[in-house]
């Protein structure tokens, strides 16, 4: 297994360098940059595909001293199986389409050469989390890709609202990463150890158990955008296209899925923990489903859309199937990157975000539109694509759980995962249909001349439609089933995979999803074929508003978090000026009016004392003469 050890190391390794070298290049000097990052990323992708051929199914982890500080050791090592193999094959896949479509997406950019460095730096960052076999090592990636999300969210500098959003998904993820770094320390300390398998092996008190798993989930829901640390991922729409897809696709969300499921055994043992990442799951999934329904600008449905789905990865994970959660996670990488590069080339060619801008495009860019569809339907969980078998696996491990009460968080949780899921497949058809209605069918309403893009942004969009499709039924052939149970696993009850063939069949559990898929996308298009001008979303009636802003949660997170925040931190200033400031400052002014008084006293007394020489001089020599006559 040396092999794959060596193996394990580059795959940070390579796109690490390319990051390094990338950014000593000159600005300007896209060629170079654009060689650098495809070549990098092209490397990565190889890597990955050996690591996974020679782990063929097994375990390897290799490590050694890093630093020893207090009597704890933190080491340098990779911890490596066929999940983390196919997670850094499906980063590597997304990490080259958006590389190529960088290219021809941002062909007039001035900062090129920073910006395919930035990418490179990302996908090594991801990687790291993935292949780490350190707690420690783990959280340098994850920090990291915080960096790099800031970085690259606020690149384009002619949009006044980048910074805004880069700053705001910098500092609402770093309120996660606090309890995420606390998370770790405590779990490090109490092991004796930050090795993972170490950490895995240790018998944790309840008590202690619970509070690191809970503290991890502060960091998951800042991450992967759940509720309540969800707000910042729709504003991250202001960074390009292409980092929109690296974002919610393959890096940054995708980590905090990973994380947990790296870290489940003792998850698993925290019923307490489940059941919070359970209710948080259940609630983003839902949450984000209703705010994409209302959402004009393309981007942020799909952006609502990842906030929804990686909730379906979470609930997965709440009723005892990791397994599920990463087969959702490596098809959800496909699509999402699809539709987000997509999107890109609508929005390349008719110069808009707008929907209400787009429509009868499917004429114009065929290539385009299949993509979507084949995009759209995966996400909609139509069979046979991709987001079929894993959508409707999570919703069938969590129909077991809700019935036969399995599981370590138990039936109730169960029941929510499931009916809010089932719930999810119908809103889900219902704004997917509208996307599709909206941007392709019916007539015209832009200016611009729409056609198919060239052919850097179109072979991207192409590749990652294969996926999209066929994904789902290649993995249900294959041998993944066994591949995606992290080791140390033991599922509850046994084998309760969506991979397995016992319990993914044409059979009762499917006909629910498929219903509503049909009832969400017909009541769309019903809608829309009574007025194809007019957008579905109107029949949504007063909930419209309340969609549109996500039941105004980034408001009450305003109001209620960053007012008082503000107000506090001007009430902080205010007596640091008026206290500190001012007992310093008015010492200052104190010891300036003193020696102002002690200098005038010196500047008065000087003739003073001339003359009280001379008098007492004159008084001395009187006295003399008096003396002397007296004499």
């Amino acid at each position: 297994m040396t092999a794959a050890i060596v193996l394990g190391w580059l795959l940070p390794a390579v796109p690490f360098g390319v990051a390094l070298v990338g950014l000593l290049l000159p600005q300007r000097s896209r060629a170079g940059a654009a060689g650098l990052g495809i070549a990098g990323a092209t490397a990565t992708l190889v890597v990955a595909a050996l690591l996974l051929v020679a782990l063929d199914g097994r375990v390897a982890e290799g490590s050694g001293l890093w630093v020893e500080f207090g009597g704890l050791e933190v080491t340098a090592g990779v911890r490596l199986d066929p999940a983390a193999a196919l997670v850094a094959l499906a980063v590597a896949v997304v990490a080259l389409a958006v590389q190529v479509y960088s290219v021809g997406y941002l062909d007039h950019d001035d900062r090129y050469g920073p910006y395919a460095a930035q990418i490179s730096l990302f996908t090594a960052a991801m990687l790291l989390v993935v292949v780490s076999g350190d707690l420690l090592l783990l959280l340098v990636g994850w920090e990291v890709m915080g960096i790099c999300s800031y970085l690259l969210i606020a690149h384009d500098r002619g949009l006044p609202e980048a910074p805004a959003a880069a700053v705001k998904a910098f500092l609402v993820t770093r309120v996660g990463d606090v309890g995420f770094l606390i998370g770790i320390a405590v779990l490090g300390f109490t092991a004796g150890s930050f090795r993972i398998s170490e950490v895995l092996a240790h018998d944790f008190h309840p008590t202690t158990l619970t509070v690191a798993c809970l503290l991890l989930l502060a960091g998951v829901a800042g991450k992967s955008a759940q509720f309540p640390l969800h707000t910042w991922l729709p504003d991250a729409m202001a960074g390009p296209t292409p980092i929109s897809a690296l974002i919610h696709a393959a890096t940054m969300v995708a980590a905090g899925i990973y994380a947990v499921t790296r870290l489940y055994p003792l998850f698993a043992q925290s019923p307490t923990a489940l059941t919070v990442l359970g209710v948080m799951g259940a609630l983003t999934l839902l949450l984000g489903a209703l705010a994409a329904t209302a959402q004009d600008d393309i981007k942020r449905v799909l952006a609502w859309s990842t906030v929804s789905q990686i909730g379906y990865m979470a609930g997965a994970l709440a009723v005892g199937s990791p397994a599920a959660a990463l087969f959702h996670l490596l098809s959800h990488a496909a699509f999402k990157a699809l539709l987000f590069l997509a999107a890109g080339c609508l929005i390349h060619a008719t110069g808009t975000n707008s929907m209400s801008a787009m429509g009868g495009l499917r004429a114009r860019m065929p290539v385009t539109f299949w993509c979507t569809v084949i995009g759209l339907g995966a996400l909609a969980g139509v069979p046979p694509l991709a987001g079929f078998w894993s959508k409707d696996g999570i919703l069938a491990v969590a129909e077991r759980a809700a019935l036969d009460g399995v599981g370590p968080a138990g039936a109730p949780v169960g029941w929510l995962v499931w009916i809010a899921g089932l719930v999810g497949v119908a809103v889900t058809a219902w704004y997917a249909a509208r996307l599709l209605l909206r941007t392709f069918l019916g007539t015209y309403r832009g200016t611009a001349a729409p056609h198919d893009p060239p052919a850097l942004l179109r072979w991207p969009v192409l590749l990652l439609a294969v996926p999209s499709a066929f994904f789902g039924a290649v993995a249900f052939a294959g041998p993944f089933a066994g591949w995606l149970r992290p080791p140390g696993i033991t599922e509850h009850p046994p084998n309760l995979l969506p991979l397995d063939e016992e319990l993914i069949h044409f059979g009762p559990q499917l006909v629910y999803p498929v219903a509503l898929l049909l009832l969400g996308a017909g009541l769309a298009w019903w809608r829309w074929r009574r007025d194809p001008a007019a957008d579905p979303a109107l029949a949504l009636g007063p909930l419209r508003p309340a969609f549109d802003r996500a039941f105004w949660l980034d408001e009450l997170q305003h109001t209620l978090v960053v007012r008082p925040v503000t107000a506090l931190a001007r009430i902080g200033r205010r007596g640091d000026e008026l206290l500190v400031d001012g007992a310093v400052e008015g010492v200052g002014r104190g010891g300036d009016r003193l020696g102002d008084r002690i200098d005038g006293v010196h500047r008065a007394g000087l003739p003073r004392a001339a003359t009280a020489v001379l008098a007492g001089a004159l008084l001395i020599g009187l006295a003399a003469v008096l003396i002397g006559v007296g004499g």
